[in-house]
């Protein structure tokens, strides 16, 4: 089962996932303006990317395990580029 981090602020949660793994999963053109990406790392956010990613491992076998960060402080990931496939 992978490890993938989970971090959220006050107000949002996003996933880290390597791009390449999204691309892997076919799903990499199917990601939202609401994930965010710096370099070759995408921020999946929890409501709707998430769920996409969760089913596309699913859909393999692939069991995920989320580890919680959480901060109480705006995250700087949303100061990061908008993901765009």
């Amino acid at each position: 089962m992978a490890k993938y981090m989970f971090y959220q602020d006050p107000g949002h949660g996003w996933v880290k996932v390597f791009v390449r793994e999204l691309k892997q999963l076919g799903i990499e053109d199917k990601i939202s303006m609401y994930s965010y990406r710096r370099k070759d790392i995408a921020y999946l956010e929890e409501d709707c990317d998430l769920e996409k990613f969760l089913q596309a491992k699913q859909a393999r076998g692939e069991g995920v395990e989320l580890v919680e960060r959480h901060t109480n402080r705006a995250s700087k990931i949303r100061n990061y580029n908008r993901y765009i496939g």
